[in-house]
Formats: structure tokens, C-alpha cells, sequence
């Protein structure tokens, strides 16, 4: 089944290990006959959610804050498979990836959360291994809207790993 995937890349580099994680899924998924599309966060403007609940009834600009986030919004009604990768801040995402993830709050609470059940994937390197705590974040925002983990990619230099998982959707 041709699915449409999309990539929302929280890393500052773009030629970066995070990057080449995301080409190898990227080539392996398209090499499967699925569509990807990557957004680059940290080139975006994107500002970070404000807690309004002012969240509109339009899907194609459902917050109240108009900046690049709606290019997202709207790739995302159509995508079945939502890729968060980021390298590992802090022990967890970084805060362009964290605040794009928040901002899909207004899709959601516009859409309905079960309305547009996704699947899931986390692309993830470091010079460090401890991911436990962006795991568990990743984890947890999957789980609490119902969406399918379909894997996860975790280490510099794994592509191998992140292309068969491309592939394998």
C-alpha cells in the first residue's frame, strides 16, 4: 500500500547524522512506493504553543498563531505515517522537534483525536546512548493518541537499520 509519510526533522544541521538517518529511511521507504515529505524545523518559523484552546474549525490553519506551521497542518491531515528524528538535547528531542509536536495539539483538538489515527516512527542519534527519557516522550505521545509505533532508530550511523525500516512500511 502507497502511504504517505512525513518527516519532521528537529536537528540544526542539515548535513548531520540526524540527516543522513533521515535520507537512508527516506530512500528506503520511496524504494517501498511510498511518498515522503521532509520538513526541516530548525529553517522554519514556528513559534511555540501559547495554551490558548482557541484551536479553529479549519484543518488547512486550525491554530490561532499563522506561521509555518501550517505547511505541516497540512501534510499532516494527509500522511499516514508521522517520523519525529532529532538528535538526542539534554537526554531527550530537541526543542524545535518538541515544539512542532505541540503545535499538532490544534490539528488534533480540530480534527479529533481518533478521527486521523497515525502510525509512528522515531529516527534518533547521539555521541551518548542514554535515549530512555526521548523515548519515553515519543512513547508516550504515540500511545496517548492512539497511534502505532511502526519502530524506532536510535544510534549514529544506523543506517542500515533506518533504511530496512523505511523499507520495510
Amino acid at each position: 500500500m502507497n502511504q504517505s509519510i512525513i518527516i519532521l526533522n528537529g536537528a540544526a544541521r542539515r548535513n548531520g547524522s540526524t540527516a543522513k538517518l533521515i535520507d537512508a529511511f527516506a530512500d528506503g521507504a520511496r524504494a517501498a512506493g511510498h511518498r515522503v515529505k521532509t520538513f526541516h524545523l530548525d529553517g522554519m518559523n514556528i513559534h511555540g504553543c501559547k495554551g490558548c484552546l482557541r484551536a479553529g474549525r479549519d484543518p488547512q490553519s486550525p491554530c490561532s498563531q499563522k506561521d509555518d506551521m501550517d505547511q505541516i497542518y497540512a501534510a499532516y491531515e494527509d500522511a499516514d505515517v508521522v517520523v519525529f528524528a532529532s538528535p538526542l538535547y539534554f537526554w531527550t528531542v530537541t526543542g524545535t522537534l518538541k515544539t512542532a509536536a505541540d503545535r499538532l495539539y490544534a490539528e488534533l483538538e480540530c480534527l479529533g483525536y481518533g478521527r486521523f489515527p497515525k502510525k509512528s516512527v522515531l529516527l534518533m542519534t547521539a555521541d551518548g546512548g542514554d535515549y530512555a527519557q526521548a523515548v519515553t516522550w515519543y512513547r508516550t505521545y504515540e500511545r496517548n493518541l492512539g497511534w502505532t509505533n511502526l519502530g524506532e532508530v536510535l544510534g549514529k550511523g544506523k543506517t542500515k537499520e533506518a533504511y530496512q525500516l523505511g523499507a520495510s512500511l
